[in-house]
């Protein structure tokens, strides 16, 4: 039977490595992808060529309540959905600004749940259905005071997930992953001297590859982990702050 998959920012990154994750195991993929639209064409017939799996992306601001409800409308059957797309706005402390705090919850928070909410109306009616939400380890252990705000954002992710979990059961699943530092376009401009530091503190030694990140995403829809509710799923190499 087709399957398909409902990404938000799977044009890079995490996002995108878990959209050929899911196409290679045969899913039919739906993205989305914020302003990129040549990105998000490039990542699409990478997976069509690769896989020869259906593909469609679709533009959306996860922060514009409006945006997300025509997409649900036009959507079919959505058989698993991944809240992937997040932003971090980090600054010092003092120059933290409220409006700043309200965008990172309304694209990293409030747009899953909106999201959660409309596609998991589709799958009660199915009795069948995975929900994924990609969290961060800086929402249990709040590492730095220049991300506090998306780390409440995650935080706030993983207690939607326990939420959700309870309120959709049986039929729908809800898990969440962690991550730790991953090798991706968000953290490239952290500086060579400050990456080095964090790897010292990861046992593995390394920040992750977003594919090691999309197979555990992976893991969560498929019939291995059919027993699998309500948890979030460490994946940081080990941290130890």
């Amino acid at each position: 039977m087709k399957k398909t998959v409902f990404i938000t920012g799977g044009d890079r990154g995490i996002g995108k490595a878990i959209a050929l994750e899911y196409a290679k195991h045969g899913y039919n993929i739906i993205f989305t992808y914020y302003t990129k639209l040549e990105r998000a064409e490039e990542t699409a017939k990478e997976i069509e060529e690769k896989y020869q799996k259906e593909v469609s992306f679709f533009p959306l601001d996860l922060s514009q309540e409006e945006e997300i409800n025509h997409l649900c409308e036009q959507l079919g059957d959505i058989d698993v959905l991944i809240n992937n797309a997040g932003i971090a706005l980090d600054t010092i402390f003092e120059d933290k600004a409220k409006e700043n705090f309200e965008k990172i919850l309304e694209v990293n928070l409030i747009g899953p749940f909106l999201l959660s909410k409309e596609i998991g109306k589709k799958m009660l009616e199915k009795k069948r259905g995975c929900i994924i939400n990609i969290s961060s380890t800086n929402g249990i252990d709040t590492p730095y005071i220049e991300g506090l705000d998306y780390d409440a954002s995650k935080a706030a992710l993983i207690s939607l997930t326990h939420n959700l979990a309870q309120y959709f059961a049986p039929h729908i699943r809800v898990n969440a992953i962690a991550s730790g530092w991953v090798d991706t376009e968000m953290n490239k401009d952290l500086g060579e001297t400050f990456q080095a530091k964090e790897e010292e503190k990861i046992l593995l030694g390394h920040f992750a590859k977003p594919e090691e990140i999309a197979s555990v995403a992976y893991f969560l829809a498929s019939d291995g982990a059919s027993y699998i509710t309500d948890t979030i799923i460490r994946v940081d190499g080990g941290v130890r702050r």
